[in-house]
This record gives C-alpha cells, structure tokens and sequence, in this order.
C-alpha cells in the first residue's frame, strides 16, 4: 500500500514509497485521464505527455499516480533525479531555505549557496586549472550563455555543433539542435552563424575509426568556416536525444586537439551526462577530454530549476560585468538543493551505483539483443543505455517497432522514454536509487514488450 501522511492523506515521497510495481487500473487510470481532459483545455497542445499518469509521489525507482498505480521509472524526469525524487538531503536543505528567504536575486542581494554551488563545480569538473562558475536556470539557457562567452572571449562568432545533436529549445539552442521534428518544425527562422558537423556514430559510419570520423568532421569544418571565424565547439560527450550515441575512441580527443591548437573554445555539453550518470562524475572524464567550458543542468539539483557554465577562469571572465545573469539564476532554494545532491553524491558515491546498474542493463538488454535481431546496438556507460531498434534485414531504423515496444512498457507500468534522429531508440534513465529488483523487473517487462511488438 501507499504510505499516506496522516494528516492530508497525500502519499509520501522519498525512499519510503513502497518500491513495486502495481497496478491497480488499466494506464492510465480514470482518474488521470480525468485530469488530462483539464490539461487539454488549459494547457496548450504543443505541451506533450510522453505517458499521461498525473503524479502525487516518487521516490526510489516508483512514480506514484492518482489512481494508485506504482510505475518503475527508467526515466528520472529525462536524467534529473539522479539521486532520486525527495531525496532526503535535498528536501531537508530546500525545506530549511524556504523558510529563511526564497529570492533575492544574485545580482542585487547575493548569498553564499550560490558561491558554494560555483566553488563546488569549479572542483568537480575536469581539468586542473583555475575556473569559474556562471549559474542559470535551464540547459538551454546555459548552452546560449556557453555561446555568448566563448564569443565574446574569441571575438569570433561562428559555432558548429555536430549530427543528432540536442542543446535545447530557445532560438540559439534549436539551431544547434539537429532534429527538426518537433523541436525546430515551424519555428524558424533560427540565429545566423551556426554550423554542422558530421558526428562519430559507429554502428552507421562504416567503420571508420575515431581518428578517421574527427578527420572528417574537421575538413569539413575548416572548408566550410575556418578556424579564423570559429569561436567555439559545441558537443555532447555521449549524445542525448540524438540517440545515445557514443563515438569512437579518440573522435572527441581528436576534436579537441584541434581546438585548442586553433583558438577556438571547446564546449562539453553535459546537461544530460552529467552528475554520475554515466559512472563517473562528468561523461568528458571517461573520453580523456578536458572542455574549456563544461554545461551542466538536469541531474545537478535533484528536481529543481538550475543550470551551470563552468569553465577556465580567463574564459569565463571575458564578459564584461553585468553581461551574465537573470532574475532567477542562481536561485537559492535550487541553489541548496544543489548542495544537497552533490554531498549525496560524492557520500553515496553513486558513481559507483551507475557503474553497477550499467553492468545490469548491459547484461540484460544484451541478453536481449544476443536473441532478437531488430535490437542493433546496446550502447551507453553506466546509468545512461539505449537500445537501437531496426528492419532486421535491411538495418534502416524502426520508428513504428519502438513506439510499439514503448506503448506496451507503459501500458505494463513502466516509464519508458524513447529518443534519436529516427525516433528508434529506447533509452534507459533510472534514478541512481532504484533497487536492483526493480531494475530487474523493469527490464524484464520491456524484454517481453520488445518479444510481443
């Protein structure tokens, strides 16, 4: 049964919700289908719902929703509750803020949380050299503020991102992005100077090498733009909703290389890699990377609204004062929060918790893959996989195949997210709290999705 507080009936969040999956109505339930008749006559249409359950709690690896089903979630609200929904340190030190004060904004009133939050990143994130932070709202929000500081520290203004890219939904960050359905369908025209590169994506690059696909990606870049007019690379270490795409050894080294060597700002984008999900603390770790400037949002703050520019100090201060800020960043109630998850974090080590759910989910969708031949690629590090689904005689991608599999998880009770160019990817996102049984399970009921789609 759902834990209730006794005195408003509302089911407890947190690690104390009954971790199991339970239903108790068909997904969703009457009374989530009643709430979303609401939503559809207040909430404008282009505001989708990936699975349409109303949700009153979470914790653990469960979602919680009004009609009292219990969903495994492999989603974590798209990678941001790494250390779990209510996590105890985080509602503690949010609970404590509110009552103190809950706005001052930074740049009239500051306070010490946000310097914490920056001196905290300014540890964490590669590279042994003196750094700054610079702390926003969203991740699109901190990728143009990424843009906007490498120009003015380059003079240049040219940016190239790569193929399958996703760095958000603002003017600037839908042109980085590469996919035009639905983020950039209609909503034209986009900000000028930016450019694209081809991407290392192994399983459909013909065997290139990492080496070989940087080489490519950079003859193009300096035939096209030139080094002399390029300000800064933008790039996620393992892409996002491109597909979770892992390039080759030595593709991002490479790339990196030639920046440095030519003056131009390299941008890690790690609002979905970040923060262990990748089995260690930043994914740019793992590829012998270290970025000049590094984005950070989704997983820093454990629910909450925050984003983060951190980067080398002569970087990072170029903008004159007053060049970077918002009425919101920074916010201290996200700010504490921040706090919170990273001690958790680093206490819990849950870098170590993503290695180990990783080992689980490349032992069970391999598993997968090993017996059906529409599963491509098992691909990822730690706690952020994907699986690529396929025509098994012809390998072009299977859009129809996933959302299948997809609709049967979530009529089965498990939040399911699919992602990548061609709308054929399952991606595996569970907080770093769920329990092994739990993941377990959740993946045993896609297996059987996948089997029956």
């Amino acid at each position: 049964m759902t834990i209730l507080d006794t005195a408003t009936d509302i089911p407890v969040g947190g690690p104390s919700l009954p971790q199991e999956r339970r239903l108790v109505t068909p997904i969703p339930g009457p009374e989530s289908r009643k709430r979303a008749e609401r939503k559809a006559q207040a909430v404008a249409a282009g505001v989708g719902a990936t699975i349409p359950v109303y949700t009153v709690a979470a914790g653990g690896g469960v979602l919680v929703d009004v009609d009292g089903n219990s969903l495994i979630d492999f989603g974590s609200g798209i990678a941001v509750t790494g250390v779990g929904n209510a996590a105890p340190r985080v509602v503690d030190a949010v609970t404590a803020q509110v009552a103190a004060f809950t706005h001052t904004c930074f740049t009239v009133a500051p306070y010490d949380s946000y310097v914490d939050v920056a001196e905290a990143l300014n540890r964490l994130t590669p590279g042994d050299f003196a750094k700054r932070s610079a702390l926003f709202n969203s991740g699109a929000e901190a990728v143009e503020n990424a843009v906007k500081i490498a120009r003015h520290y380059t003079g240049k203004q040219a940016v190239v991102a790569f193929d399958h890219a996703y760095h958000g939904r603002t003017n600037l960050t839908m042109g980085l992005t590469a996919k035009n359905q639905p983020y950039k369908n209609g909503f034209g025209p986009f900000a000028p100077e930016i450019y694209r590169a081809p991407l290392s994506y192994p399983l459909r690059d013909g065997g290139l090498s990492g080496a070989e696909a940087a080489k490519r990606a950079i003859t193009m870049i300096e035939k096209q733009i030139g080094a002399a007019n390029l300000a800064a690379l933008i790039i996620e270490p393992i892409q996002g909703e491109g597909g979770f795409i892992v390039p080759a050894d030595g593709f991002l080294p490479a790339l990196q290389q030639w920046a440095n060597a030519n003056g131009v700002v390299f941008i890690a984008d790690e609002v979905q890699t970040g923060f262990a999900r990748t089995g260690t603390m930043f994914a740019s770790e793992q590829f012998g990377i270290v970025p000049d400037l590094i984005v950070t949002a989704k997983g820093i703050a454990g629910g909450l609204p925050l984003s983060a520019v951190t980067g080398r100090a002569e970087i990072m201060d170029a903008p004159q004062v007053g060049g970077l800020g918002g009425t919101y960043g920074g916010n201290p109630l996200a700010c504490v929060a921040a706090l919170a998850a990273i001690e958790t974090y680093e206490t819990e080590d849950l870098a170590a918790r993503a290695r180990e759910i990783g080992d689980i989910l490349f032992e069970k969708l391999g598993a997968l893959s090993d017996a059906d031949p529409r599963v491509a690629e098992v691909r990822g590090r730690g706690a952020m996989v994907a699986i690529e689904l396929v025509d098994p005689v012809t390998g072009e991608p299977d859009a129809a195949l996933t959302a299948r599999v997809a609709a049967a998880s979530h009529a089965a009770g498990i939040v399911l997210l699919t992602c990548g160019t061609y709308g054929n990817v399952i991606r595996f996102l569970p907080p770093l709290s769920i329990p092994d049984h739990l993941l377990i399970e959740g993946l045993d009921v896609v297996a059987e999705a996948v089997a029956g789609a």
